[in-house]
């Protein structure tokens, strides 16, 4: 994922025309709640948390609107999981902020965290 930006990341899908279907795109999208982390190119530290609108999110992050992240940006996206359900996507950051968490994405994240 080196040099993409969370724009290519989320690229929204490409739709074709569905006028002589009797599905449409719009009875399979769902809302869905993001569960991400993110490295400051800073300090290098990593901050997780979620959203339902992780593009928006991410911008927030950037621009320094989060009080939290404020003084570590820039910030890459280095990771995320989409849920459907927000308390499902609650409690995956709740557990990804304790001890075995932190060990979990160490070790998915091996090779991205040394970059």
């Amino acid at each position: 994922m080196r040099g993409y930006s969370i724009a290519a990341i989320m690229r929204p899908c490409q739709g074709r025309d569905t006028s002589s279907t009797l599905v449409t795109r719009s009875k399979f999208q769902t809302k869905m709640f993001y569960v991400y982390i993110l490295k400051s190119l800073q300090d290098g530290e990593l901050y997780t948390g979620f959203t339902n609108n992780l593009r928006k999110r991410f911008v927030k992050h950037q621009t320094g609107k989060v009080f939290s992240t404020q003084n570590s940006r820039p910030f890459r996206l280095i990771y995320y999981e989409a849920c459907l359900a927000k308390e499902d996507a609650q409690n995956r950051e709740r557990f990804l902020k304790t001890g075995w968490g932190r060990n979990f994405i160490k070790k998915r994240l091996e090779k991205t965290l040394l970059v």
